[in-house]
């Protein structure tokens, strides 16, 4: 997956939590407390949880009954999956142990487990969202992502 330098990255703070300091790092990636989880949102679906503080998601989330999110493992083959071509994406990062019992991991796409939550977004859920720009047709992930959300 294609990477810019997160620090570098215009991180908008939602919580006290800093952009890429301090977050907690599982021992073992999968289900573990204190994994970060991610959320490609469009801007316009961003601001629209910026405004009303909650959300049930994009209409795909709405859909299927629960908001979507990826590992970071998993965020750049969801960004061409579903997001191909898309320019006004934000990526967002939710600690996976706040979620509690309303998010559940489920066999999804390649028989990998996806986490999905089985409640409205909160704004106060996000720990950190970033533009996600795209380049050349790539869209380009935060450097060192992968360990940050381990």
């Amino acid at each position: 997956m294609p990477h810019r330098d997160l620090q570098a990255a215009t991180c908008q703070r939602v919580n006290r939590r800093g952009c890429a300091h301090g977050l907690d790092r599982a021992p073992v990636p999968g289900h573990q407390a204190h994994m970060i989880i991610l959320k490609i949102f469009r801007a316009s679906e961003w601001e629209a949880l910026q405004n009303a503080g909650e959300t049930a998601g994009a209409p795909i989330d709405i859909a299927d009954g629960y908001v979507h999110f990826s590992t970071a493992q998993q965020a750049g083959e969801t960004a061409v999956k579903h997001f191909a071509g898309a320019s006004d994406l934000y990526l967002l990062a939710v600690d996976a142990e706040k979620l509690g019992a309303d998010l559940k991991w489920e066999v999804s796409r390649g028989d990998q487990r996806f986490p999905h939550l089985y409640r409205k977004l909160r704004l106060g859920d996000v720990l950190w969202a970033v533009p996600l720009p795209l380049v050349d047709g790539v869209h380009q992930f935060p450097a060192g992502l992968d360990e940050a959300c381990a």
